[in-house]
């Protein structure tokens, strides 16, 4: 049996809202449908940021500090620091070094007389700064390097655009829509239980399914232990 011999399957976001409102038995036939299909959309790429560590979504800046200057805006469309550190001489790879940074919490940041490698994140509606201890000296170059977790693209004109997930969250995010239009429209909402059901599976099985496969090893600070 021949087969396709392709793997770029994809749906462009008005497919999806179609194949949305079929699972709710219904026909998206007026402008309001396709608006109310695509402000649902961005709402639910608001709602899945704040589900969880979305791995696709995580991209690294860079930052050259500056002498006496502890905070650092971070990328406008960073949601979450996951990750940083100081790299120093990072023109000469002979010499470079990483630092890592331990993150703390604010009220850990403002109560520490001594601050050695850390930072805090100071999150406000605007966007998120990178405050650091200690600040660099003039002596040498330094350089904020972090990882962070980047927003979900809008929808844009979904007649030509494609959601900004990968391909294998297609259809947890159609059974999203399907649950969101369903939760609005008379007509559907005896499919709403079969609907968030399927959602939560698909949700489940797709975020069990995108997370970090590194083993993971700790090891215990002994200088916190009193010897005897």
């Amino acid at each position: 049996m021949a087969t396709s011999s392709t793997t770029a399957f994809n749906l462009d976001l008005s497919d999806i809202m179609e194949e949305a409102y079929d699972l709710c038995g219904l026909t998206m036939r007026s402008g309001y449908d396709y608006r109310t299909a695509k402000r649902a959309l961005n709402l639910i790429f608001l709602e899945w940021q704040n589900k969880g560590l979305n791995l696709w979504k995580i991209e690294q800046a860079s930052q050259t500090l500056t002498a006496g200057t502890s905070s650092y805006a971070a990328e406008t469309s960073a949601l979450e620091i996951v990750d940083a550190f100081i790299r120093t001489d990072s023109g000469d790879t002979t010499k470079q070094f990483d630092q890592t940074l331990n993150r703390i919490s604010r009220t850990q940041y403002n109560h520490q007389a001594k601050k050695p490698t850390q930072f805090h994140v100071d999150k406000g509606t605007s966007g998120i700064n990178i405050v650091l201890w200690s600040t660099p000296d003039s002596a040498q170059t330094y350089t904020l390097v972090y990882d962070y977790i980047k927003r979900i693209e809008d929808a844009g004109d979904p007649a030509t655009n494609n959601a900004d997930v990968p391909a294998r969250y297609l259809p947890c995010l159609t059974y999203a829509l399907a649950h969101n239009i369903a939760c609005k429209s008379p007509e559907a909402l005896q499919r709403i239980p079969m609907i968030k059901m399927r959602y939560d599976e698909l949700w489940n099985e797709v975020s069990d399914a995108d997370r970090e496969r590194a083993s993971v090893k700790f090891v215990p600070d002994s200088s916190v232990y009193n010897s005897h």
